[in-house]
């Protein structure tokens, strides 16, 4: 699937993406993105991160490079088995976190206070955080 200019000119370096991978990705990531939140409540410290990347990934809005990226490190925070398992104490999550935090610091610009917005009132819905704050 060839890719405008503008979304192009706004991923930079994240361009190519592969199409099927990221069907495969974002499957993944519908099937199981909720419940592997509330999985790890009071274990991984980035949930609303990765919130605010699920919305910005799901924005019609965000070139598709960006989308393909955020739902890489969805998915892999998502699939339970990845380079450190996520049941181990103290460690497990960290690959989780540098994953996602890789890949937020690459796209930064496109995860939007609107996305950031609606991550905090799902996770304030979902009983997953406790203030507004």
């Amino acid at each position: 699937m060839a890719m405008t200019e503008k979304e192009t000119t706004s991923a930079g370096a994240l361009v190519p993406y592969d199409p099927a991978q990221l069907q495969r990705d974002e499957t993944t990531v519908s099937k199981g993105f909720w419940a592997k939140l509330r999985l790890t409540l009071g274990k991984a410290p980035f949930l609303e991160d990765a919130t605010a990347a699920y919305y910005c990934a799901r924005d019609p809005e965000t070139p598709l490079p960006v989308k393909a990226t955020l739902m890489a490190a969805l998915a892999y925070f998502v699939l339970p088995s990845d380079m450190i398992p996520d049941f181990i104490a103290g460690l497990g999550f960290t690959d989780d976190a540098t994953v996602l935090f890789a890949t937020l610091g690459l796209v930064s610009n496109h995860v939007r206070g609107r996305h950031r917005l609606r991550a905090k009132k799902a996770l304030l819905r979902l009983g997953l955080k406790k203030t507004a704050a």
